[in-house]
């Protein structure tokens, strides 16, 4: 099962997702309200990343992938090390990208910095092919992130802030159409995205924030909720991808489900 570029987006930008909600329930700067622990975003990066010795693990899918009318999916495994509060997080990830023959692999690096004041700042590289094959090009971006400190915002019960939101700049996915959205026979939908991408999460209710993001590409939304099993933190992200019809040939679903601990 190959994935496409286009593909590649709501799958494994949602396990990385997933990962950030692992780190931030460790610490990670001098403020006054702490992100909440729940996934932030559908298909894009947030600054925070796993670090201080978090292993987590991911898989996730969607239906139908673009310009087909196929299921597919993706795992990862990653680690986290690094103290972004007093120096930076680094979170390395690794990636089937073939859940039948297991046998197409890529990586990605994400390196975070706690800003102070509930702000945070991360730089990444994601699709670095390990194996022959996959149709994905490298993507790099940089990425900016805050929690919202207004009163108004903060969960009584958990000290956390509700509301958050990510703004940043890339290459590769953020900004190349895939062959198909570029094929006038299909989508003709132009050579470019903006560049420029975004997310938004709210907490409607605990451990469940509602999310939306602008991938530099096409709109996406979805909810996401962490949860305990047994000691280990759980969370599941369940979303709709391609809301607009600047890329892709129509809506389609996105999950991905993962878990973290600390060594």
């Amino acid at each position: 099962m190959k994935l496409s570029k286009k593909y590649l987006i709501p799958t494994v930008l949602g396990f990385l997702g997933l990962s950030s909600p692992v780190s931030a329930s460790t610490p990670i700067g001098v403020y006054n309200y702490t992100p909440n622990n729940h996934g932030k975003s559908v298909t894009t990066p947030v600054a925070w990343g796993a670090s201080n010795n978090v292993v987590f693990m991911g898989v996730g899918g969607t239906y139908e992938s673009p310009y087909t009318n196929k299921a597919d999916g993706a795992a990862m495994f990653g680690y986290g090390l690094g103290d972004p509060k007093k120096n930076v997080g680094v979170q390395v990830a690794f990636i089937s990208l073939d859940l039948t023959e297991w046998e197409e692999y890529s990586s990605a690096i994400h390196l975070s910095k706690n800003l102070g004041n509930a702000d945070a700042i991360g730089v990444g590289v994601e699709n670095i092919m390990l194996t022959d094959g996959g149709d994905s090009g490298v993507s790099y971006y940089v990425v900016y992130s805050r929690a919202s400190q207004d009163p108004s915002v903060i969960n009584p019960k958990t000290n956390k802030s509700k509301l958050h939101y990510s703004v940043g700049v890339g290459k590769g996915r953020f900004s190349d159409m895939s062959d198909a959205d570029k094929d006038p026979k299909r989508g003709n939908k132009g050579e470019h995205g903006t560049y420029v991408f975004g997310n938004v999460s709210y907490e409607v209710f605990d451990a469940c924030n509602i999310v939306t993001d602008w991938n530099g590409m096409n709109l996406n939304a979805g909810l996401s909720k962490s949860f305990m099993l047994g000691k280990l933190p759980f969370a599941a992200t369940v979303g709709v991808a391609d809301l607009t019809g600047y890329s892709g040939d129509g809506a389609r679903l996105v999950v991905a489900g993962g878990f973290g601990f600390k060594l």
